[in-house]
Parts: C-alpha cells; structure tokens; sequence
C-alpha cells in the first residue's frame, strides 16, 4: 500500500498484551483515516459506558500524515465522551501522528485497564510497557522532564487523575485534545502516556504528482489573506479573530448575557504579541504556523482562550489569561470548559469572579478541593446541582465555544447540531459568516444554512479523516487534496467523491449517537438565546433568535441529511450509505 501503512495496533493495558491487524485495502478507501477509521472502530462498543475497560481510547493518523501534502502533520483522538456522552473526539497537532505512521501503523487502539500507572511506549515494531506511578500528581511540564527523548508523547496531567470530566490529552506538552474529556477516559484506563517513535519512511505512489498538488495548495494558501495576509493566521494566529468577533457584536461576555466586551481592543492579539512577544510554531508538515509562543518558549493563548477569559469572565488583565493558559495546559484540561464552567459559577453566585479569584479556582477544579469539586463536572451538572440549569451555557453538556450564536446564526443551527456537542469546529460556520470564505453569507438569516451546514460537516469529516488542517481550506478546496492524495496512495477520485465519503463519516456519528438515546431534543440550543438580545450597537441590532425559523432550519437540515423528524437516521439513508442502524 501507498500512503497507508494497512495496519492497525491493538493494545491490552489488563493482559499487558498486543496485536496488528491488517485491513484490506477497501477498508481505507472507505474510510480513509483519523476520524473515519474511529468511527469504524468505535461503532460496536459505542453503547458501552466511557470508562468500561472495553472502551476504546483511539490514536488515528490519516493516509496523507508523514508526506510532504500540506498540512498534513494532524491526527484524531477518539472514544466516547465522559462529559456529554457522545462519540468524542478531538483533531490534534503535534508530532504524534507523524511517528504512529513511521512506526507502521495508521492506528493505536487501546483497551483494557492497567493495575497501576502504566506508559506505553512503541518503538518500530516493538511495544513496551512501563511503571509511570512516580509520575502521578504531576504537572504535564515536570512529566515531560521525566521521560522526555527523541519520541512523540500523549500525556495526562493532575486533572484527570481527579476526575475532571474536561480533562485533555496534551500532546508534545502544548497541543490539546481538549474537548469532551478523553483525558478522562485515559486516566480511567492508568495510562499516564504515550509514547511513539518510528524509522520507517511513508511510502508515495506519485511523488511528482504529489508535487504538483502540492504547489496548487500552497499557491491558493498564499492567496488568502485569512491564512497569509498581514493580519492572518501566519502572523498572529486563531487570536487573529479577537477583533472581528468583537467588532461584530458576538464576543460572549459575562456567561452569554451580553455579546459585547468594552476595552476589548485592548486585548487583542496585537497587544499580546506587543506584551508578551511572538514566535511562529506549529504541527509537523505545515508552512501556516498559526501556534505562537511567547518570548519565554511559553504558549501564547488561542482565540477561544483569550475571549473567554477575557470576555465571559469580564476580566481584563492580560497576565491573568496568560496565566490561566498556562495552568489548563499543565494540568490537562480544556481551556473552553474550564472558562465556561467559571462563568457559569460567576452567574449563579450572582456575582462576577475577580481577577485574583481565577486561577486559583481553576487549581481547585484540577485539584478536586473546595468547589472544585462541583465545578470539575462541567457547567452542565454542576448548574443543575445548584438548581440553575438555565447558566449551563453548554449544548449535550459540551460548553459553547466564543462565539455568540445570535450574531452568526448558522454558527447557531451549527452549534444545534454539533454531534459531539457545543462545538464550532463541526461545520464552522464563522469561516463564510465571518471571515466570508468560500463566499460570503448573510449571517443574521437561516435562508440557505441547513445545507451549507450539511456539506460543511461532510468536508470536515473528510478533513479529520485525512488528517489535514481545516485551517488550509479557506484556501485550497477538496479537488487539490483529492488530487494530492492520489500522489500519496494512487487512489483515483475527486473533490465530489470524498465529499461522499465524508457524509458517510459524518452520517455514521449521528448512527452512534442515536444508539446513546440522543434524538431533535438534544440538537438543541439553551433557551437564553431565544429570549434574550444580544448587546446592540450604534449600527448593529443583536437580537434573539427566532424559535421557529431555527426550528425550520433543523427541520430542513433533517430533510437534508437523511433523519427523521426527531432526528434519527432513516433506514433508506442508511442503505444508501451501507451503514447499519438498529
């Protein structure tokens, strides 16, 4: 095989076991990678609990990861989330999937459960096991010190040791599978880490062919301002968006009551980068670079980050979010939960948190002491002990991202319908409602967004699959990766045909999910953007969602994407699909 390896590694913590499986060729064509071979794997255990030792925690790379494509250093972290109870899975960077591929294997599945604190370590075609007890209560930047080499390492940290429903998978300690709590899921199995190196070169069908791809994504990247410009991600990252959020009227602030923060130019990526410094740093395989350090090596805050420890929490000072990024990324818990979940607090304790307050909860939700350990279940359970469910700011207990939907209303429809929960990255709307890319969209309306929501989820279950950057496609399409994954594995196809592929990935979820009880009840948003306005400006009106138009709009996405009225998978679709249901 080109591109893929035609293996996958299967790993038992309880019997300290292992074994390579090879499937046919069919089976990556189907499925290609990353997210689609964890859905594959994940179907018939998904109505398992998350911590039953059969769960499995998978490391997915995709056909395209360890070539010279762009882009294409990602993978996917996969199992079922501790927090919402949803297929979970995250898209990360790092060198990880990188040495999974030249170690031979385009998947790591592990299952079972370890006696005490375990690290695994794959080396080629050996896998060792070792005792990780003396890492145990540990920051992610002091086990790093301990077992640190030449290898690609996925790590927990002291929040999911205690039991925080958001802790992360850091990989190569500054990349983060953050969302949905597979951290969680890896401690409950005592795996402290993994670890991967491998020598072996990832074999290309076409390498001039590839080349030619490549050059098309390069040039079309260069085009687009988004990614190159002046003001892009090249140069200032994801916080490259704080402005255009803010300016827009749709920056959550004080748990989502308003959507405007006054001083946020203050606060903007340019005046991290004045404060703090700058340095380009990235994935392997990508020329964008959109990860910053700071002047000290440190990691310089993501947008979702800034916005809402700024904003949500109504904070203004700068050190404090730098802070706040530095103790999520170093006990391994999301960023986005772990401020949300403190603005959740801030509302129902009728008061805003002070600066001086922040960090030292965040600590407390790590450490699982005081209200911490409330708090580390997430805002969603945590607001219903308190008997205020309506502060949950969250859609099926996943917090929502910073970005205010009753300025962007297909990010609205798009949150709704997120399989694993309130998640912009599903469909990303802000990519056409905001930074107007393929096309622009009018983004006060629901005319029109069922189906781009729909062909969105499709492509970027494509993306997670390949394992590319979503980031690349605000300037190359589908037709330059079809062309430059042929050069990797010979697979003849177009733009048109994974787009097919993906709709079955994508459709597949909503499979898993209907298997978990989750129906039109849960794709859902809560209630306050229904009745409250958003903060209105002097040009600029926010106001609330209609009831009914969104209810149209999910009608008409289920129409579309092959569900019945309560949001099950029909059996025709699933036919035409192959996919089983029921």
């Amino acid at each position: 095989m080109f591109g893929w390896t035609g293996n996958i590694l299967e790993i038992d913590l309880t019997r300290r076991q292992f074994t390579a499986r090879n499937p046919s060729a069919a089976y990556f064509h189907q499925c290609l990678g990353g997210k689609g071979i964890a859905g594959e794997i994940l179907q018939p255990h998904v109505t398992k609990a998350w911590d039953h030792p059969d769960m499995p925690l998978i490391f997915a790379a995709g056909p395209l990861v360890g070539t010279p494509a762009p882009t294409s250093g990602r993978m996917v972290i996969a199992s079922r989330s501790p927090l919402t109870g949803t297929i979970g899975d995250a898209s990360v960077g790092g060198r990880l999937g990188f040495q999974i591929k030249r170690a031979g294997y385009d998947a790591v599945v592990i299952k079972g459960r370890a006696r005490q604190w375990t690290g695994v370590t794959i080396r080629d075609d050996k896998i060792s096991f070792q005792d990780a007890s003396g890492l145990f209560r540990l920051p992610i930047s002091k086990r790093l010190q301990r077992i640190k080499d030449k290898s690609a390492c996925a790590l927990i940290g002291p929040a999911a040791e205690n039991g925080v429903r958001f802790a992360s998978i850091m990989v190569d300690g500054h990349f983060a599978a953050g969302r949905g709590g597979l951290g969680l899921v890896m401690s409950h199995k005592k795996m402290s880490f993994l670890k991967v190196r491998g020598n072996a070169a990832i074999p290309v069908y076409d390498k001039a062919e590839l080349k030619q791809a490549c050059e098309e994504i390069f040039r079309l990247a260069a085009a687009a301002p988004v990614l190159m410009g002046d003001l892009g991600l090249t140069h200032y990252g994801t916080a490259a968006l704080f402005d255009l959020i803010h300016n827009r009227r749709m920056m959550p602030t004080a748990n989502f009551r308003k959507t405007h923060f006054p001083g946020a130019e203050d606060m903007n990526a340019f005046q991290y980068r004045k404060a703090f410094g700058s340095k380009k740093t990235g994935c392997a395989g990508c020329h964008i670079l959109c990860k910053k350090k700071d002047s000290r090596g440190g990691a310089l805050p993501e947008y979702e980050t800034m916005s809402h420890f700024h904003a949500l929490l109504e904070n203004k000072d700068m050190n404090v979010v730098m802070e706040a990024n530095r103790v999520c990324n170093d006990m391994g818990m999301d960023t986005i939960s772990a401020g949300a979940t403190l603005a959740c607090h801030a509302e129902v304790t009728g008061r805003p948190l002070k600066p001086k307050e922040i960090i030292p909860l965040l600590k407390d939700i790590a450490w699982s002491r005081g209200i911490g350990r409330q708090l580390k279940m997430g805002s969603s359970r945590y607001a219903a002990q308190a008997g205020r469910p309506e502060t949950s700011m969250s859609i099926k207990k996943l917090e929502l991202p910073a970005y205010d939907p009753r300025g962007a209303l297909g990010m609205a429809l798009g949150y709704a319908l997120s399989t694993r929960g309130g998640c912009h990255l599903r469909a990303y709307p802000i990519s056409h409602e905001i930074l107007r890319k393929p096309v622009a969209t009018d983004r006060f309306t629901f005319s029109g967004k069922a189906r781009i929501i729909k062909i969105a989820e499709d492509l970027n279950a494509v993306v997670d699959s390949l394992t590319a950057c979503k980031f690349i496609f605000f300037g190359a399409t589908l037709e330059e990766y079809a062309r430059a994954l042929y050069g990797v594995t010979g697979l003849q196809t177009t733009g048109q045909d994974l787009l097919k592929i993906g709709e079955r990935i994508y459709f597949r979820e909503r499979i898993l999910n209907a298997l978990n009880g989750f129906s039109a009840r849960d794709d859902d948003l809560p209630q306050r953007f229904f009745q409250e306005p958003g903060s209105h400006g002097e040009d600029m009106r926010i106001g609330p969602l209609d009831r009914n138009e969104f209810l149209q709009a999910r009608s008409n996405y289920y129409r579309i994407r092959g569900l019945n009225k309560a949001g099950l998978p029909t059996r025709d679709k699933c036919e035409e699909l192959n996919l089983e249901w029921k």
